[in-house]
């Protein structure tokens, strides 16, 4: 079906970490381009792809990937005495 999206938190990791869209797609072995493709949603990685990617960050899958959009930054309420 090509309306299934996956949504990913790729550009923010990266932003995070400092890390270019060159320097990550040359650590995975992919085209720049392809990296923009994956953070604006226009191409959906390969399982294997997804978790070299998972792997790279050191996070699990759920952190990168999610079948819905994830929560804005700041919208999370903060527990109290936390």
């Amino acid at each position: 079906m090509s309306s299934e999206i996956t949504y990913n938190r790729i550009a923010m990791l990266r932003a995070e970490r400092g890390i270019s869209r060159r320097q990550l797609a040359d650590a995975l072995g992919v085209h720049y381009q392809t990296v923009g493709y994956l953070e604006r949603g226009e191409f959906s990685p390969s399982l294997h792809l997804a978790l070299r990617i998972c792997d790279y960050f050191e996070v699990p899958v759920e952190v990168v990937f999610s079948l819905s959009p994830f929560p804005r930054l700041g919208t999370e309420p903060v527990p109290r005495g936390a």
